[in-house]
């Protein structure tokens, strides 16, 4: 996933939920952030960002925070990012566990939820619920950063694709590189992660990717490491 012309920046503050104040080319701009998320051990003052600039010039914002340097590295903190990342990879058939796949479609319905992916192979058929993840803590990253009561009906409703018949996979796309496990925030939401552990005894599968972040792009890199419990 390749963005458009980005610049740095440095994070001041957020306004609100959808809000920043970051300083570009010295002067104060009002930046649209691309995630709801907490983001509260990234959106630290005097940060280092990156912003796309807009291309509607009838737009509030004439940006959009894209990522964050953390730890001499980028951090994409763009909610949208993950989805369009996995269906790059899916289709081009760089996901290992699927190998070639003969369609994949984005945003799906089934049962009374919405899955991001659903994809066919030679003989079966799948649904895949895509999760970004930005919260990181000495290498190891976890989801969720907030409670997600949504979440967790979406993961308990991948186990009804499998009883289904259908493949079942929840995807961590962690948003950055160079960590070395994945689990769930168990302290942020326990819910989530027993649903997640119980998802995983009824066979969907649990899967984790890093990702390569540049200043202008990110693309799926290799699977990480998963601890459930």
């Amino acid at each position: 996933m390749k963005y458009g012309k980005m610049v740095h920046g440095r994070f001041v503050r957020k306004v609100n939920r959808f809000i920043a104040e970051v300083y570009i080319n010295e002067e104060k701009e009002q930046v649209h952030i691309k995630n709801t998320g907490r983001l509260k051990e990234l959106l630290q003052q005097g940060a280092e960002v990156l912003a796309e600039i807009s291309k509607n010039p009838n737009r509030k914002t004439g940006y959009s925070l894209i990522s964050v340097a953390k730890d001499g590295r980028w951090v994409n903190i763009d909610s949208q990012a993950p989805n369009a990342v996995a269906y790059e990879a899916l289709k081009a058939g760089r996901m290992v566990e699927f190998g070639a796949v003969k369609a994949v479609k984005r945003e799906v319905t089934f049962g009374e939820s919405r899955f991001d992916l659903y994809f066919e192979t030679e003989n079966r058929k799948g649904v895949i619920e895509v999760k970004g993840v930005t919260l990181e803590e000495n290498g190891i990253v976890m989801f969720p950063d907030a409670p997600t009561a949504r979440g967790t009906k979406h993961v308990l409703e991948l186990i009804n694709a499998v009883q289904e018949g259908y493949i079942g996979v929840i995807l961590f796309v962690v948003q950055m590189n160079g960590c070395c496990q994945f689990t769930p925030n168990r302290d942020m939401d326990s819910d989530f992660a027993d649903a997640l552990l119980e998802a995983e005894r009824q066979g969907v599968q649990v899967i984790a990717y890093d990702t390569n972040v540049t200043e202008d792009e990110i693309h799926l890199n290799q699977a990480l490491p998963i601890q459930l419990f």
